[in-house]
């Protein structure tokens, strides 16, 4: 069915992101999987083409156009494309927005210019070996002495820690017994400062590309300078920043669906099996049907998302209710593609089987199924 809202531009961007994945990227990409990693010279290109940027202002280098959609189109081609991007997404939809909200007037000028190049690469560590979801409950602190900050803790499945140059970490600051979400600030670490540690790259099912460590915070002595935002303020930037993060994983996930879609429609044309193509049995033809109806109800909920969250009105409820909706469809759609791929579904020269590992951890991250459920029921009084 036809999309709306894009314009010529994002047509033009479409095609152009759409060149450069399949000239720069696709040629390389199992090379990158070898070796575990993303180079950081990607950042750097994408930079140069102005890509990273877009959101940043004119006046430190970037494009000045705040619009999602850019992003969104970004993680739709990718997934075409049947290749990852590293943390990119999470440079640019998750970790960017937090300095463009909170940086003050020479944060901006010390840091932007850099990420709109893509000379620095940046990462958020929240999740903390023993809270999971409960971001009140987290233990990592920051006491002032002085004009620094001494930070003190761990943070784990850190996306992009392992190549950041700054990295936003939540930490405790103060603590009101009356009030766990408050007392919470971001400190931007840099990376080589004395005490930060990164860990090894912790071995996935999937997204082989993403790094995603361990994070150790040992008497760092962080600069006042490098608070964003106002202390003790943390836990309220990290809920306004969340409907976009939630909508970029609904969105990769769709995207990933319909990847896969594609490539067992493409596979079971081409595999014969009892003298015929896979393809021309009725069981084929009804789960590929049924899968690309699915898609396009999921395609509906993501357009009418994106374009609440370009005018500003997705709010929190409606961005769980379609994180939940189109992990939990990729889910589905992945399970019954590489169903009809046999047992050559099961190795991993076949494209399927890296969609189906990958798919596993959407409804883990950025909020478990479980967690928009609870936020749903909320909404209902429950």
């Amino acid at each position: 069915m036809r999309r709306s809202g894009f314009s010529s531009e994002h047509d033009d961007f479409r095609r152009m992101i759409r060149d450069y994945l399949a000239r720069e990227v696709a040629p390389e990409f199992d090379g990158w999987l070898e070796t575990g990693l993303v180079p950081r010279e990607l950042f750097r290109e994408l930079g140069k083409l102005g890509v990273i940027g877009m959101a940043i202002p004119e006046e430190y280098g970037g494009g000045g156009l705040a619009d999602f959609r850019y992003n969104a189109i970004m993680s739709e081609e990718a997934a075409r494309a049947l290749v990852q991007l590293g943390s990119l997404r999470v440079h640019m939809d998750v970790v960017i927005p937090y300095f463009l909200a909170y940086a003050d007037a020479e944060q901006r000028r010390r840091w932007l210019p850099g990420l709109a190049a893509g000379e620095l690469v940046t990462s958020i560590a929240m999740t903390e070996p023993g809270t999971g979801s409960d971001l009140a409950g987290m233990s990592t602190t920051a006491v002032r002495d002085g004009e620094d900050y001494v930070l003190n803790g761990a943070k784990t499945f850190i996306t992009g820690g392992a190549q950041a140059d700054l990295v936003i970490v939540v930490a405790r600051t103060s603590r009101d017994e009356s009030d766990r979400r408050g007392g919470l600030s971001l400190l931007v670490v840099e990376d080589g400062m004395p005490g930060f540690t990164k860990g090894r790259n912790l071995a996935k099912i999937g997204l082989k590309v993403q790094d995603t460590v361990e994070l150790s915070f040992d008497d760092v002595r962080v600069p006042a300078s490098n608070l964003l935002g106002e202390e003790g303020r943390a836990f309220g930037y990290l809920g306004h920043n969340l409907p976009q993060e939630r909508l970029t994983i609904a969105i990769g996930a769709l995207a990933a669906a319909r990847a896969a879609l594609d490539t067992t429609v493409a596979y079971v044309k081409d595999r014969h099996v009892f003298g015929k193509p896979v393809s021309h049995f009725q069981n084929t033809k009804f789960e590929l049907a049924a899968v690309a109806a699915e898609i396009e109800a999921g395609q509906a909920m993501a357009d009418r998302a994106l374009a609440e969250h370009v005018a500003g009105e997705l709010s929190a409820v409606d961005a769980a209710k379609v994180k939940l909706f189109l992990t939990e469809l990729q889910g589905r759609v992945v399970d019954r593609c590489l169903q009809l791929f046999g047992g050559y579904g099961y190795i991993l020269e076949y494209p399927i089987a890296r969609l189906y590992a990958d798919a596993r951890v959407t409804r883990i991250y950025g909020g478990t199924s479980e967690v928009m459920k609870t936020i749903i029921s909320k909404s209902l009084g429950l």
